[in-house]
């Protein structure tokens, strides 16, 4: 991302926020906030930002998303899985850096880890909760038609679940950017990097116009991922009034 010119990664960020929000305020809102992260220098910090929260999300939906499925279609799974979810969530931030140093050190990769087990959780709960919310006189229907399980789970459930599914990919990474300044601790790049030398320093408007960049990139990333849920949303009740 550092090495893109940044005319094309805005022309990306602008189309992709079309394509999920299909709003041209959303889409006006975003180009506008970049230009100005790019106009008081904080570009390429936001390029490193970016690049981990789009791998920790990918990871997170890539073993929440089936995770949560399992969950769903065992009750003796989701027993176990429910409080070490628990004990995930409860347990302060910090406290993911202690394990993940001590294995793998200091530096990105052990940073990345601390992220997404820090983000993981809703995911996996929604995509659970998605799944089993799903009308069971729509299921008998299936079965009626001669569907097995995975034609089932991805012919009928997968599909109702996804506004379920969606709002967990908006907290994931929402807590994603949120571990971001802590995992800077043990040596993750980008904005919390920042962020954490000017709270060391004593900088503060560096402090200050950092933190602001990481709020705009959760704020257009919520703004996206919530109007394509929407629109998911609809989408489903106009077919199921259809």
């Amino acid at each position: 991302l550092i090495a893109t010119p940044w005319p094309i990664i805005i022309f990306v960020i602008a189309i992709l926020a079309w394509l999920g929000a299909r709003s041209i305020y959303v889409v006006m809102g975003s180009v506008v906030a970049f230009l100005l992260i790019g106009y008081f220098g904080m570009w390429q910090d936001t390029m490193k930002t970016l690049a981990i929260i789009s791998v920790s999300t990918i990871l997170c939906i890539a073993i929440g998303i089936p995770l949560g499925m399992w969950m769903a279609k065992s009750d003796r799974v989701q027993s176990i899985i429910t409080p070490i979810l628990d004990i995930m969530q409860t347990i302060p931030s910090f406290v993911y850096l202690i394990p993940v140093v001590m294995l793998l050190g200091i530096g990105k990769v052990p940073g990345l880890i601390a992220v997404c087990i820090y983000a993981i959780p809703p995911i996996v709960r929604l995509t659970n909760l998605g799944i089993r919310l799903v009308d069971r006189d729509v299921l008998e229907a299936a079965e009626a038609f001669g569907a097995n399980y995975w034609q089932k789970l991805f012919g009928v459930q997968i599909p109702l679940a996804l506004p379920n599914i969606f709002a967990g990919v908006n907290q994931t990474i929402m807590m994603a950017l949120a571990m971001v300044v802590i995992a800077a601790m043990i040596g993750m790049a980008g904005l919390g990097q920042q962020v954490l030398r000017a709270v060391s320093n004593q900088y503060l408007a560096v402090g200050l116009m950092n933190g602001l960049a990481i709020v705009i990139i959760a704020i257009i990333f919520d703004r996206v991922s919530q109007k394509f849920g929407q629109r998911l949303q609809k989408h489903r009740e106009n077919n199921n009034s259809n």
